[in-house]
């Protein structure tokens, strides 16, 4: 299957993982029980109880001759743990850091462009993807110690997308190696940032059904992958797809939302047309850019009809949406231009009623119990000082772009 395809395939099992307890758990057992190969890549691989699950996981099944590939990026895993470095070495993981900042940091518009898709596979036979870091639910690097757990979810999936997934990892760890050896050409061995190693052939594959997997049965479901190469606008135009075709309800929950004119239109689109519009986004302050940025947006989508509540129980990290009850998608795509322009995504897309009415409750009751209702006249007379704080971050956003070489 070609990485840009966005038909979605049948014969697929897939289960709904709420929040890092179910990941990490099913994760660690799915790394504890391979035979051949883990490829793992995140954006934050922070070495806090539960991120010392994982690693020790993958460390055990390097020791017991299983190829495991790590990849994490550089900005949002600035560091690896001098103790874990030398663990994941001496048992034989193979790990990166992609592009860590250098002395200008994030100064250099190309370092914007970061690996912040989450996804895994096992011996060729179990992806995982969504949005869930491996960071404890309780925690954040920011603000230590959370109150409420972060409201989050992945997929766990057996059949045919796991190979396109699987060739994701494969070429990306590839372009690595080459960058390597081009560093190691430039500068020797006093850059060294991994473990080299000839990658694992690819491992023997089932996708025969397996009873004690959970979940829905005989989904059709696909993986979208964003890149910017030959995936530069893949999930963006699958949202924008579901979206013009959707009949009856839109409910799509996303931490970090600010879409660009196109996506906007075809919101407001929708609920002109008299679909219920219905979005779940952070409602706690986190990052000046990304809570401020987003504003601007909300006046003209609510005066159009779509519904706004905002996440009060603690860090909405979310980025999940379901359409007229059927069509579903979660993944690690934000709906603003860090994720849809620059970024590394990666997104599951499923047509099966028994997922979507799962996720679909999960996030009305979190509208309805944990979320605030924004009233459109209410927003519209919010006072000066909040709305020159919206157009100062909403400029800045753009002005970044620019920087970027990227429209928006």
């Amino acid at each position: 299957m070609p990485l840009t395809a966005t038909t979605l395939q049948a014969g697929h099992q897939v289960k709904l993982l709420k929040g890092g307890g179910d990941y990490f758990s099913a994760l660690v057992d799915a790394i504890d029980a391979s035979r051949h190969e883990v490829r793992l890549e995140t954006y934050i691989f922070s070495f806090d109880a539960s991120g010392e699950r994982v690693a020790a996981s993958l460390a055990r099944a390097a020791l017991r001759g299983v190829a495991v590939f790590l990849v994490m990026d550089g900005v949002g895993t600035s560091v690896v743990p001098s103790h874990w470095a030398q663990r994941f070495d001496s048992s034989g993981v193979q790990w990166h850091l992609f592009s860590p900042l250098g002395r200008w940091g994030l100064l250099i518009p190309g370092g914007w462009r970061r690996l912040h898709r989450k996804l895994c596979v096992v011996d060729g036979e179990v992806a995982f993807c969504g949005g869930i870091n491996i960071l404890d639910d309780y925690f954040d690097p920011a603000y230590g110690q959370l109150e409420a757990p972060r409201y989050d979810f992945s997929v766990q999936v057996r059949g045919p997308l796991v190979d396109a997934a699987h060739s994701a990892l494969v070429q990306f760890w590839g372009r690595l190696q080459i960058k390597r050896q081009l560093e190691k050409l430039q500068f020797g061995d006093a850059r060294r940032t991994w473990k080299d190693a000839n990658q694992s052939p690819h491992p023997a594959r089932s996708v025969r059904c397996d009873p004690g997997f959970g979940g829905q049965s005989n989904v059709a479901a696909t993986l979208v992958l964003r890149d910017n190469v030959r995936n530069r606008s893949s999930i963006e135009r699958t949202y924008r797809k579901a979206i013009a075709g959707a009949r009856k309800e839109i409910v799509i929950a996303n931490a970090y939302f600010l879409p660009g004119g196109k996506l906007r239109r075809a919101l407001i689109h929708a609920a002109r047309r008299g679909v219920r519009v219905r979005l779940l986004l952070q409602g706690r302050y986190e990052y000046f850019m990304q809570y401020h940025g987003a504003r601007p947006v909300f006046g003209v989508l609510l005066a159009a009809g779509v519904e706004i509540h905002e996440y009060s129980a603690g860090f909405l990290h979310a980025k999940v949406a379901v359409v007229d009850g059927r069509w579903a998608t979660v993944g690690s795509s934000n709906l603003d231009p860090l994720s849809l322009l620059l970024a590394r995504e990666a997104n599951v897309v499923m047509d099966d009623a028994s997922f979507a009415h799962e996720l679909r409750s999960s996030l009305i009751s979190a509208m309805e119990i944990h979320g605030v209702k924004l009233d459109a006249q209410a927003y519209a007379q919010r006072p000066w000082s909040q709305r020159f704080l919206d157009r100062l971050a909403f400029g800045g956003m753009r002005l970044l772009l620019f920087l970027a070489g990227r429209r928006y």
